[in-house]
């Protein structure tokens, strides 16, 4: 008898070893890896199994046409904006994001706008024909050309786009879609870089745009969208709090695109709405004359936005001090504190700060220091920041203010939003034109910034 042959993979990250090992070389990770039958090799050698093309050569650079790839537009300027100015045709796009945040009626509404140009196939795993429909109704799309297809095998799927022939497949959710011809359970990682794999090769070998969905856990190591990354062409992320309205669409990986700009969507009665000014909404209900709140410019991409830091510091009741931060990175947030400690004279060693980023919003970008470091001396010294008052400014080590890239833009959107004063730092903007109605503030260190709320 031959003797059956198994392969050894990561649960986290999928990397696959010839043999049994106790941590994964690829992502470090303890006791992830297990065993699973290889895969078996029936696929014919030089050709695709969706395209009649006979095998092509390697050809010289000089010789190979270099045309402008052919972009549709989805309907929903945010999600255009994401994707780097509409859909290419062809593309295999991932939208990944946490059960129930919305990526199922994103795909939904867009079909609504597709049909009128695109023959469109969706295909769901998880919900009936007639859930579909029902959704659909709710959310008031009545599209001729949308097909739907309630199916988990892999083969009548690529039976159904054979006989379809459609522009667009949509397929919700990877995670539920299985090949018959592997003995791994679906939602595996054998099975979802599999499917992921066939569905690739249909799209490259007809031409058929695809946009998969996956489900990610909380850390983020599901067999999903981590794991298909390298396999896809653009990777999206459905971020948002369960207890928000706002939800963010960020692009992790983009070979058509930038991969710094983000969408902002409303959930609400009606599906996704989008918001095409986040700043406005990111600010609505922003308190008046109350402690630890400072407001500043971040970009995302090249589209500005205004965000709301706040910052709560209290006097700890124990021996230890507590520190949260929400929305900003945990150890910038440290080295903030024991910079505003050490230049700025605040002593903050013996209390708990915790510190908030408003609606649901991630910054990750230094020019946010400065508008931190105000907050966290106004909710210390108990002294309001003005309601007309933002800060832009990269802090160092030393205490110094460091110049920020595209002020020019920051300045106008602060201004736009109503805003008459800026501190902005004193290095890099000497020929820097304030909007008219912003007065810029240019401090060199943060003892100047601490000082203005006395």
């Amino acid at each position: 008898m031959a003797k059956f042959k198994t392969m050894f993979y990561c649960t986290e990250c999928g990397n696959e070893t010839p043999k049994w090992l106790g941590r994964c070389p690829a992502c470090g990770a303890w006791n992830t890896v297990i065993e699973r039958p290889a895969a078996a090799e029936n696929r014919k050698r030089g050709a695709s199994a969706y395209s009649s093309e006979p095998l092509r050569r390697p050809r010289p650079l000089p010789e190979v046409e270099a045309a402008d790839e052919l972009r549709f537009h989805t309907g929903m300027d945010e999600l255009d904006r994401v994707l780097g100015g509409g859909a290419v045709k062809g593309s295999l796009v991932l939208v990944g994001g946490a059960p129930g945040i919305g990526k199922s009626t994103l795909m939904l509404q867009i079909c609504d706008n597709l049909c009128r140009f695109a023959k469109v196939l969706y295909v769901s795993g998880e919900e009936s024909e007639r859930q579909i429909k029902l959704r659909a109704q709710r959310l008031g799309i009545t599209g001729p050309d949308l097909y739907l297809y309630s199916e988990t095998s892999l083969e009548d799927i690529i039976t159904a786009v054979e006989e379809q022939h459609p522009d667009i497949l949509i397929v919700d959710s990877i995670q539920t879609i299985y090949n018959t011809a592997s003995t791994s359970s679906p939602g595996s990682v054998a099975q979802v870089k599999e499917c992921t794999m066939s569905l690739m090769q249909l799209a490259k070998g007809m031409g058929v745009t695809v946009f998969v969905v996956g489900h990610i856990n909380k850390e983020g190591s599901l067999a999903g969208p981590k794991v298909l990354e390298h396999i896809v062409d653009c990777v999206l992320h459905f971020e948002g709090d369960e207890h928000s309205s706002y939800r963010i669409l960020r692009a992790a990986k983009n070979r058509f695109g930038a991969t710094n700009e983000i969408g902002v969507f409303e959930m609400g009665d009606k599906g996704l709405s989008e918001v095409p000014n986040p700043s406005e909404a990111l600010l609505s209900g922003r308190p008046k004359d109350s402690p630890g709140s400072c407001v500043t410019c971040v970009m995302e991409g090249v589209r500005p936005v205004l965000a709301e830091l706040q910052a709560l510091v209290t006097p700890s009741a124990y021996g230890n001090s507590r520190r949260s931060s929400n929305g900003f990175d945990y150890n910038r947030a440290m080295m903030l504190n024991a910079v505003l400690e050490k230049r700025g004279g605040l002593t903050l060693s013996n209390c708990d700060f915790y510190v908030n980023v408003i609606g649901g919003l991630t910054v990750n970008e230094p020019a946010a220091d400065l508008a931190l470091i105000v907050a966290l001396a106004s909710s210390f010294r108990d002294k309001p920041v003005p309601y007309d008052l933002a800060a832009i400014g990269e802090v160092g080590l030393t205490g110094e203010l460091r110049a920020v890239h595209a002020l020019s833009q920051r300045l106008s959107e602060v201004r736009r939003l109503g805003f008459t004063k800026c501190l902005v730092p004193a290095r890099g903007s000497g020929r820097l034109f304030a909007p008219e109605g912003l007065s810029l503030i240019r401090i060199g260190n943060i003892r100047e910034a601490v000082a203005i709320l006395v």
